[in-house]
């Protein structure tokens, strides 16, 4: 109860301001949660997948086991590389240019929503500042009105200064962390990305050269388990 008070007390002390503040605030949390989920789900233990990879297409040499043990992880380096593998037999370029499409259209649910995030991190002060001018400017005014026997009302308007403020930086820093550490997930999903398609690229030239020719196919649909 004590602290659901203090709570609209300050929204009541930091004046307009604070409302957009608040949404902003209760959107960027729901943002953090929802990204944090969806990359702890797309990551894979990579140097495993890899090794699983290499094995079906240069041991077994099986495109269509290549493509099963894609299927069996989530997330975007699996789903580049089984666009990459269903295009094996084709000239280079064209394996390549589908790699470049697979990886641009995972990129794009990878960064999904971290733009809001980049925009509450800069626009979340602004509310802050322009909060504390209006609340200078209701001070100055009331001291205007009332001249100096009353510096109380000049206290109103300095204290809306202040709780905007600190309001906008409380919004502001953890965003930017939060925007911070999910950028540099990303940036290790791609260069995740980038050595699994060097991997592949640099398997199939090594299949080709060395005359393997692996069974292609899409894998066999499992058969229905009894219940």
């Amino acid at each position: 109860m004590e602290i659901g008070g203090t709570f609209w007390k300050l929204m009541r002390e930091g004046g307009p301001v604070m409302w957009p503040l608040l949404i902003f605030s209760v959107l960027a949390v729901a943002v953090i949660i929802e990204r944090f989920i969806a990359l702890w789900r797309a990551s894979i233990p990579v140097n495993e997948f890899l090794a699983k990879i290499r094995k079906a297409l240069v041991v077994n040499r099986s495109i269509r086991e290549a493509v099963k043990v894609c299927e069996q992880y989530k997330g975007p380096v699996a789903s580049i590389m089984k666009a990459g593998l269903l295009k094996y037999g084709q000239p280079r370029e064209d394996v390549e240019k589908t790699i470049e499409n697979a990886a641009m259209f995972e990129m794009s649910r990878l960064e999904r929503f971290l733009a809001f995030l980049a925009t509450t991190a800069n626009v979340a002060p602004l509310l802050g500042f322009f909060g504390t001018v209006t609340g200078m400017i209701k001070g100055f005014d009331a001291l205007a009105a009332a001249g100096l026997s009353n510096p109380g009302l000049v206290a109103t308007g300095i204290k809306e200064a202040l709780t905007t403020t600190a309001a906008g930086l409380f919004v502001a820093i953890p965003t930017q962390l939060a925007y911070n550490y999910f950028m540099s997930r990303i940036n290790k999903f791609v260069r995740d990305i980038e050595t699994s398609a060097n991997m592949l690229l640099e398997t199939f030239g090594e299949m080709e050269r060395s005359g393997i020719q692996p069974e292609v196919g899409a894998p066999p649909a499992e058969a229905p388990k009894k219940p």
